[in-house]
């Protein structure tokens, strides 16, 4: 079983989370966010993740260290899970439309840290989280994962839906490269990722 109950505080957030990779789906999420808790629901949901999520954050401020802290969080979990990558498909690649928007994300579990975030918002809010944090999410997560995460916005009007797309073809990507494969082996010529 691939899962972990993982906890991370500090002064700006206190984090307790739990992630089954080889789930159903099924999510509890609360971070005080509605649209945050939302994508996180939607990311659980498409990638297949089992997901209980609970941020206790400075929202007085604003939503960057909930949405950001939670990011670390979950990169840091799925570091550990995954620990040294061996057996896994390590690549995926996924589309999702989500009505006039097209969201591509492409992941390698390569052990480095790199986020490519192609997507432009309109609005500074969508509901109480600000636009801005998506982008922070996901180097958040790239960066503590080790993952090198492209998400490419093809286009869009419409930010939540755009923001959606996103998540959904973060969640689908992810999904298959946290697959196993056939054979124990790490994918790569050097014989380790990192």
């Amino acid at each position: 079983m691939r899962d972990i109950l993982y906890e991370r505080n500090t002064k700006e957030t206190e984090i307790k989370l739990r992630i089954e990779l080889d789930g159903t789906g099924a999510s509890r999420i609360e971070t005080g966010i509605g649209f945050f808790d939302h994508m996180l629901g939607a990311f659980a949901m498409h990638g297949g993740f089992d997901l209980e999520l609970l941020c206790k954050g400075d929202l007085y401020v604003d939503t960057h260290h909930s949405v950001e802290d939670v990011g670390i969080a979950l990169g840091q979990a799925f570091a550990r899970i995954l620990g040294d990558r061996k057996g896994i498909q390590r690549y995926g690649n996924f589309f999702v439309p989500m009505d006039e928007a097209l969201a591509q994300c492409t992941v390698d579990i390569s052990g480095r840290g790199f986020l490519v975030f192609h997507a432009d918002f309109q609005k500074e809010r969508i509901g109480a989280m600000e636009t801005e944090t998506i982008l922070e999410f996901f180097r958040a997560f790239a960066v503590n994962a080790g993952m090198n995460i492209h998400i490419n916005l093809l286009y869009g009007d419409n930010d939540h839906h755009k923001a959606e797309a996103i998540f959904k073809a973060f969640a689908h990507a992810l999904r298959l490269a946290v697959a196993i494969k056939d054979g124990s082996g790490v994918l790569s010529t050097k014989g380790t990722l990192a």
